[in-house]
Formats: structure tokens, C-alpha cells, sequence
């Protein structure tokens, strides 16, 4: 993906949200554009209706860091959205504190086997690279012997296995690739992600239909739902950890409820 690429996304990302956004009050009630208007966030956000739309356009243009965060304000941007908003503009979101990063601990690497219930880590695309043998008795179909597809969000939406295994499938499915365009948003241009998304959208239009919706979310912990086809109706807390030299490094571990 090249830098054109990415000010696409951004402008994409732009439009759609402020396109969900409500009207403002006196704006007509008949009129046909959805949301909020170019000229009424130029104006919410102190920025010219020009810039707003170059910006939507894809174009190449310089943006501050205070109008990003104004815009950010302005559409009432989630964290992990206005996170994703910096990330294509390729600027540093001066609410987040720059914090030396030590080196990835060794021990990490081998955590997951060290784990008594189901742990798995994934790198930057969402493969999983370790897990233990609990994480493989219960993910049959990704984790097990049997699968060659490692990809967690391969998984998720071409696996004809996973409807069935995953509680709240359809809700989950859609909150992964929210979670995903996240981590997406902070590398537009990484050739492995482009790929995998490229690769998504072409054989599964729920996820071509989630990735068109530009939903961003953070990664949550929580309660998960299993239905294992010889283990029956199974319930975890999920928890995710970071490295903080690596963060797209994470290490999921499942403790039965």
C-alpha cells in the first residue's frame, strides 16, 4: 500500500463518520445528505469547507495536529477512532505521552505453553504464531492438528467451523474486524495487513461489508461462548496482554468461568 492508499483511508474514515453523525439542531429535516454536512463540520471544527474536503477526497494535504484533534472533537471520536484518525494522518496524538519501549521480554515467547487454560499469541496480522495444547483442544479448526489456516480472522469468517463454535458469532465476527481496523489504521502501508485484507474482502463479503463500514474499536476483554462439539457449552474470561516494545504482539489467555 503507498501513501496515496493511505490518504484515501483517511478520507474514507472522514466521511463515514461524519456521515453518522446526527443532524445539528435547526439543520433541515428533509434535506437528502445523511448526517452532517461538509460545511457544518468545517465549521464545528474551526477548519475551511475547502480543506474538509480535500481531505474527504483522498488528497495529499497537510494536517495539524490540533486541527486533527479539533475534527477528532467535532465527530465525537472514540478513542480507538480518534487513535485511527492520528494514525492515517500519519501524526502523533499529543494526548498520548511518548514512553521509552524496553526490549520484549524472552519469557513472553513461551507464556502461552506456561498457561493452564486456552492461550494463544498473535503477531501484527492476527496469526497465531504460539499456543498451548488447551488453546488447540478448543479451537478446532484454527488451533488443532487438522488446520493448516493460522490467520485468527481467516478463521473467523471462512471457517465453516466457527459459526458453529463461536458464541454470539455474527457480533463477534463484526467486533474483530472493528478491532482489527484499529491495529490496520496505525500501519496502512504494511504490505502483510494490505494483503490480508485484500485477501478478506475478495472471499467473504460480510467482511468486505464490515471493512467497508470503518468501525473501530479497541481491543476488549470479557466474557466468551463456546459450543465444542465434544465438550459441550464452555464460558471464559478473555484477556488480552501487550508487549510494550511490541504492541502488536498480543498474548490471549481464556480462564474458565
Amino acid at each position: 500500500m503507498n501513501e496515496i492508499d493511505r490518504w484515501r483511508l483517511l478520507g474514507a474514515f472522514l466521511r463515514v463518520h461524519r456521515e453518522r453523525m446526527p443532524r445539528p439542531d435547526g439543520a433541515a429535516s428533509r434535506r437528502r445528505t445523511p448526517g452532517m454536512r461538509r460545511e457544518e463540520l468545517a465549521e464545528a471544527a474551526g477548519i475551511s469547507v475547502t480543506w474538509i474536503t480535500w481531505l474527504e477526497q483522498g488528497r495529499e494535504v497537510s494536517a495539524s495536529v490540533p486541527a486533527l484533534s479539533r475534527i477528532a472533537e467535532a465527530l465525537r471520536l472514540t478513542p480507538a477512532e480518534r487513535a485511527s484518525l492520528f494514525d492515517l494522518a500519519g501524526k502523533r496524538d499529543l494526548r498520548i505521552p511518548a514512553t521509552f519501549e524496553p526490549d520484549l521480554p524472552v519469557e513472553l515467547l513461551a507464556l502461552s505453553s506456561q498457561f493452564a487454560g486456552p492461550c494463544y499469541l498473535l503477531d501484527a496480522t492476527w496469526t497465531a504464531r504460539a499456543w498451548n495444547a488447551a488453546a488447540a483442544d478448543l479451537f478446532i479448526g484454527w488451533l488443532d492438528d487438522t488446520s493448516a489456516e493460522r490467520n485468527l480472522l481467516a478463521f473467523v469468517f471462512l471457517s465453516l467451523v466457527a459459526p458453529s463454535l463461536i458464541g454470539d458469532w455474527a457480533d463477534r465476527a463484526r467486533r474483530l474486524v472493528a478491532e482489527f481496523r484499529a491495529d490496520f489504521n496505525r500501519h496502512p502501508s504494511d504490505p502483510a495487513m494490505g494483503a490480508l485484507v485484500d485477501r478478506l474482502v475478495e472471499e467473504s463479503s460480510l467482511f468486505a461489508s464490515h471493512w467497508r463500514d470503518q468501525d473501530v474499536l479497541g481491543r476488549e476483554g470479557g466474557e466468551r461462548r463456546f459450543t465444542h462439539p465434544q465438550r459441550g457449552e464452555l464460558h471464559f474470561h478473555q484477556a488480552t496482554l501487550l508487549a510494550a516494545s511490541r504492541p502488536e504482539i498480543k498474548l490471549v489467555c481464556l480462564t474458565a468461568l
